[in-house]
């Protein structure tokens, strides 16, 4: 398969693909690369909690349940560990700790309350604009500059940096639901 044809099949899978929020098609979110010959690098883990979130060791662990489910498949409209949409990974990582949290991305988006990127701690939910003005997209922050989200239909649960090429540029808000 040529480079060309190979990036048209990315891009078309990309595109079958949708957050359960709204239904539509999102833009193809970015794959995870290694070099030819590179092994992968260690296992992304949490950042200790900041001291401000020393008081909310919920968040901690919660951020630990959401690494547990790294590699679990997408799912349109999934809400368990067989497959996740990525309003549904949140809802169900959330429901492990007793914390509940609306179902949709629209919902989640004005859960809790507002808090400035300056300010993030692990266990905040981050928002992107990926098929739509607005949020249309969730993961959980992580701390430092990474999340956990669970990716379009193409994708699996995983860790990705905020400060990416694709995320920096579609980030619209992150809420504190704890």
């Amino acid at each position: 398969m040529s480079r060309s044809t190979y990036a048209v099949v990315i891009v078309l899978a990309g595109l079958s693909g949708a957050c359960a929020s709204s239904g539509a098609t999102p833009h193809p979110f970015p794959t995870p690369t290694v070099k030819a010959g590179a092994k992968p690098g260690p296992t992304p883990r949490p950042s200790a909690p900041s001291p401000a979130a020393k008081g909310s060791a919920i968040a901690y662990s919660l951020t630990g349940t959401a690494l547990g489910l790294r590699g679990t498949p997408y799912r349109n409209g999934g809400t368990d560990p067989n497959g996740f949409d990525c309003s549904g990974f949140v809802q169900y990582v959330f429901a492990q700790h007793g914390v509940v949290v609306p179902r949709n991305v629209s919902q989640q988006f004005r859960a809790g309350k507002e808090v400035q990127p300056s300010q993030l701690q692990p266990g905040d939910l981050v928002f992107f604009t990926t098929v739509a003005p607005g949020a249309s997209h969730v993961g959980i922050a992580l701390g430092g500059d990474e999340f956990v989200h669970a990716p379009s239909s193409t994708g699996e649960v995983r860790v990705e940096r905020m400060s990416g090429a694709y995320w920096a540029t579609r980030f619209v808000g992150a809420r504190r639901v704890l």
